[in-house]
């Protein structure tokens, strides 16, 4: 029989959802890639490694605080009524002690970098914030998600430059675009679920374009970041990573063109192969060039 700490333990990890990793490699890599790109090539483990676990730390802050937000909706969708703050197992202050205890220790990293990345880091935990009440008044929440989910961007180029350039708010416009674009499909798996609740997604904005929308915004990221990327970069490394992306996307598309849950699903699960198609274009290009 497990203890009660080994149970808590597991609570603990399910709140932050650890056994779903494609969450935090979401924002893993458009994040390394600035760090790349900031660089112009190898940025050096200490960079690296404060990235990589403060992107770890920070989405599972803020799985604490989406679910203490969201816990009388969750309850009436089937994909997340058994989450531990919804089906009652961990208490709301809990959760938010979790989150909380997360969140310093990604402060902590951050403050091993420089001064302008440790102010960007405020901004980001206020957009982290506001996402979850987001959804309750703004048609297209994942907007608001894209935001918070592009902020590692700007605090790359602020701890490799001390900067930031115009460089990294157009490349926080370009992933906003793919967030759109996997934040709808994800939105698609609960409309049935979220148009009963009165929940507001862009699943339910776009309505019957919410297909053609999310290829489009594929389309608008993939545009961006190599209209910025590619005059930077060795071409030939950089266009095998967007070859690589834009082949996902057609599979995608034939995943989420019928609108069952379990295509929409899967074909956001699989997303962050997107992300790291386009780094691995970064890193190839600065290593042969």
């Amino acid at each position: 029989m497990p203890s009660l700490a080994s149970t808590k333990l597991a609570l603990y990890l399910d709140l932050i959802r650890w056994n779903r990793p494609a969450g935090w490699l979401l924002l893993l890599w458009p994040t390394l890639s600035a760090l790349w790109l900031a660089a112009g090539g190898f940025p050096g483990w200490h960079l690296i490694t404060v990235f990589t676990l403060g992107t770890i730390l920070m989405r599972s802050a803020g799985c604490c605080v989406n679910d203490v937000a969201d816990r009388d909706f969750d309850k009436h969708v089937q994909r997340t009524a058994q989450r531990p703050v919804t089906s009652g197992r961990i208490s709301t202050r809990e959760a938010l002690a979790v989150g909380a205890v997360l969140a310093l220790a990604a402060f902590g990293l951050v403050l091993t970098t420089n001064t302008v990345t440790i102010a960007w880091s405020f901004a980001a935990l206020a957009v982290a914030l506001v996402y979850p009440y987001a959804k309750r008044y703004v048609s297209m929440p994942q907007a608001v998600l894209g935001v918070a989910f592009s902020f590692g961007i700007p605090m790359a180029f602020a701890a490799v430059t001390g900067e930031v350039p115009l460089l990294a708010w157009v490349l926080l416009i370009g992933n906003l675009f793919w967030v759109l674009a996997y934040d709808t499909e994800y939105a698609m798996v609960d409309r049935d679920d979220d148009l009963k609740i009165g929940m507001k997604t862009s699943a339910i904005t776009l309505g019957r374009w919410d297909v053609s929308a999310v290829l489009s915004f594929y389309v608008i990221y993939l545009l961006i970041w190599s209209w910025v990327v590619a005059p930077r970069v060795s071409p030939l490394g950089w266009w095998l990573g967007v070859a690589a992306a834009a082949a996902q996307v057609v599979w995608h598309a034939a995943l989420i063109r019928t609108r069952s849950r379990d295509g929409c699903f899967k074909a956001f699960r699989l997303n962050h192969w997107v992300g790291f198609a386009l780094f691995a274009g970064v890193v190839v290009s600065y290593s042969v060039r």
